[in-house]
């Protein structure tokens, strides 16, 4: 990796963290400037505007969560197995975040509902990622017998991801893990009841 490109990840990396936790109205050039440690001209010289740098800060955050998940299914081949462990890797962003500020498709897709229709698409394009990997999962877990048949992949996408971001954002606002625990001990148990044959 050139030095060009390495200033780039650092830029997106502390600018990602900027906006997730001060949101992207939140956060000024002044404010990236003191998190990078770079001038204007050090930033706009690999970013056009401050909206390019957002859209691409988000996802560089949303690749390093994509990362995390991929590592984590690489060794589980059971369709019961590859959720949990969708939902272990999820937990393990409460306590060790990978970009700080609590998850970037909850915040970002919160504060870009109506004030920035590019980063609200990209949230949006994340969050259908995110439920396709979910719906293919069980999918297959179907046609392999895992899973029983009648199970909607959709409406268990939903409830997954729901359930989990309702956690992270009660046990950030009471600073207070076990809203975290309490969904995922639920989830675990709703896929091994209603889900599992």
């Amino acid at each position: 990796m050139s030095k060009g490109e390495e200033t780039k990840e650092k830029i997106l990396h502390q600018a990602a963290e900027l906006f997730n936790q001060q949101g992207y109205a939140g956060s000024s050039i002044s404010d990236i400037m003191r998190v990078t440690g770079l001038q204007k001209g050090g930033i706009y010289n690999h970013f056009k505007s401050k909206d390019e740098l957002a859209l691409l800060a988000f996802d560089y955050a949303i690749a390093q969560i994509k990362q995390h998940y991929r590592v984590a299914l690489r060794s589980k081949r059971h369709a019961i197995e590859r959720l949990q462990a969708i939902i272990d890797v999820f937990r393990s962003f409460v306590d060790n975040p990978i970009i700080k500020g609590g998850c970037p498709l909850l915040n970002t897709a919160i504060e870009s509902d109506d004030t920035h229709p590019q980063l609200r698409d990209r949230t949006q394009q994340a969050m259908n990622s995110w439920r396709d990997m979910i719906c293919l999962i069980i999918q297959k877990g179907i046609e392999k017998g895992e899973i029983r048949s009648e199970v909607d992949a959709d409406e268990v996408a939903t409830i997954i991801i729901s359930t989990l971001e309702g956690a992270v954002m009660m046990s950030k606002l009471y600073q207070d893990s076990i809203h975290m625990e309490r969904v995922i001990k639920h989830l675990n148990n709703y896929i091994e009841t209603y889900l599992q044959i």
